[in-house]
């Protein structure tokens, strides 16, 4: 049986500008699906960036300063003993990332 923190359903609500028509939503089997999410759509900015750029890399610093520059980023994670969903916000979604990013270093997801 998978445990509760690996099946959680989450969806990431995030405004990339000022401008209400840039909200958005992605939804996700797992926080640790959600995060590989953010950090794709980091990927994609950077490849937008760089074009010609084969191998990316990046530090948590540099994931930091994207999640900060948008306008708006929380997350909603599916609680199963309440049957609802739990509010997070930027800070949590930080430390999430970070975390799920050093497992991902150690070679395990």
């Amino acid at each position: 049986m998978a445990n509760h923190n690996s099946s959680r359903h989450t969806i990431i609500l995030l405004q990339n500008s000022p401008s209400r028509a840039t909200r958005t939503f992605m939804d996700y089997d797992s926080i640790g699906q959600a995060m590989d999410g953010i950090c794709g759509l980091y990927e994609r900015k950077l490849k937008e960036i760089n074009p010609s750029l084969r191998n990316l890399s990046y530090d948590i610093a540099d994931l930091y300063n994207f999640i900060d520059g948008l306008a708006d980023l929380s997350a909603l994670v599916y609680e199963h003993s309440i049957s609802a969903y739990l509010p997070y916000d930027r800070q949590w979604i930080k430390q999430k990332a970070f975390n799920h990013l050093k497992r991902i270093a150690n070679g395990s997801r």
